[in-house]
């Protein structure tokens, strides 16, 4: 009959932590109060870090312990990993208020600032990286784990769709627009000023140039899909990375442009540019909120999800 093998409880940060508290101070009672335990589990908490460590610590003369000379290098020790714990502690609590944030180009410059506002409205303490670039290069980053929460243009394109998970967020709509009083329009279209408006046919704006964005981001899935497709012969002068130049340019007259009714707000406001409706054309789309499956879910993660459906529920 084989013999049952004694096991020895783990030696625990408690127990580290009373016999640093019982070095300090030289007493049970004192190390007590200042680790918030009773005598009687400071005693026991001494007792098992001892039995743990097959040495003594302390040498008891009636009421009194004397340290032994074991107890300076274990005490040492016992600081540096109740240290390394601590700044694991407060590394844990800085990242719970840390969140990594993805957004297409025209979200991230005119629809974020104003959601991180009420962000940091709710949390002053907020940590927040972002990640601004077309819809496809932040859904590759999702997918690399290196964001926490993306809020993208046009339907997202991830190559594991088991591994994103996505939700649809809120509409918007593109709009083709020009300079006011255009040359290219001189002749073609007459402006609408009940609408504020010109109104073109497919085949009127195929004859015009036209500056859109670059393959791979959100504006331009939808200006291929909705409506480059009825203009097969369009004349695409220019595809550009950035929605800023392509609204100065149009404003210079080189073009016509199509971008988010967010991009051209203030100057359809102030009149400097003016929408071009298209007969039959529909440009409205999905925003989306695109997240990895394994990526943690912390609390700031989740509030930042509630300050986005109450936008939402208010628009």
């Amino acid at each position: 009959m084989k013999k049952a093998v004694q096991t020895i409880p783990k030696i625990t940060l408690r127990q580290l932590a009373v016999f640093v508290s019982i070095y300090q101070t030289g007493s049970t009672s004192r190390a007590s109060e200042v680790v918030h335990l009773s005598q009687s589990a400071v005693s026991s908490a001494l007792t098992e870090l001892e039995t743990r460590l097959q040495m003594p610590l302390f040498e008891r003369v009636g009421r009194r312990l004397n340290q032994h000379p074991n107890a300076h290098p274990i005490y040492i020790q016992a600081q540096a990993i109740l240290g390394q714990a601590l700044t694991l502690e407060h590394y844990h609590k800085s990242q719970v208020g840390q969140i990594h944030i993805g957004a297409s180009t025209t979200i991230g410059n005119y629809v974020l600032p104003p959601l991180l506002a009420k962000l940091y409205e709710v949390l002053p303490d907020a940590n927040v990286d972002m990640y601004i670039a077309n819809t496809q290069e932040v859904v590759n980053e999702v997918e690399q784990l290196n964001i926490d929460i993306a809020l993208v243009e046009g339907m997202p394109r991830p190559t594991d769709m088991k591994a994103i998970e996505q939700r649809a967020w809120r509409t918007d709509t593109l709009m083709v627009f020009a300079k006011r009083d255009s040359k290219w329009l001189k002749g073609v279209a007459a402006y609408n000023d009940a609408d504020h408006c010109y109104e073109l046919s497919t085949e009127q704006l195929a004859k015009l140039p036209l500056l859109v964005r670059e393959a791979g981001s959100g504006t331009r899935q939808i200006i291929d899909e909705q409506l480059l497709q009825y203009l097969p012969n369009a004349e695409i002068i220019m595809a550009i990375q950035q929605s800023e130049a392509i609204k100065h340019m149009v404003s210079a007259d080189i073009g016509l442009g199509c971008l988010s009714q967010h991009v051209i707000h203030a100057e359809l406001a102030k009149g400097q540019l003016v929408q071009v409706k298209v007969a039959g054309i529909d440009l409205s789309r999905t925003w989306w909120l695109v997240w990895h499956k394994a990526r943690h879910q912390s609390p700031i993660w989740q509030t930042f999800i509630d300050i986005i459906e109450q936008g939402q529920a208010q628009t």
